[in-house]
């Protein structure tokens, strides 16, 4: 079977995303999820953004009017993950960009589990 093709958001996301180090994408669950030097900190579905954010993080996202990611189950609930979408000026450049991303790899760093 041939490599599914990168939709633009994600192509977009990456160009964004290319200060921060060494980038790799993976198809995951009907969407894209990001790394940088290993620690996962993005995901696009349905074409939307989302950077991760954790409780020391979140309400930056949630003050400029971010959305979390939600995942409607099977049984009605409606689940949310803390991944936030950004300010409509980020996805405009790589400067506005990055800080969030940073934020996002910051909030990624604190969540790794420590090795065994």
């Amino acid at each position: 079977m041939a490599a599914r093709e990168l939709p633009v958001v994600v192509r977009y996301a990456l160009e964004l995303f290319a200060p921060l180090g060494t980038l790799r994408v993976k198809a995951m669950f009907g969407g894209w999820g990001f790394y940088c030097d290993d620690l996962f900190f993005a995901i696009v579905a349905d074409d939307v953004l989302y950077l991760k954010a954790d409780a020391q993080s979140a309400a930056t996202f949630e003050a400029v009017g971010g959305r979390p990611f939600s995942v409607l189950r099977k049984d009605g609930r409606n689940d949310t993950m803390n991944y936030w979408t950004v300010p409509e000026e980020a996805m405009e450049s790589g400067e506005e960009m990055l800080p969030w991303a940073r934020a996002a790899l910051a909030a990624a760093a604190r969540s790794r589990k420590p090795a065994k």
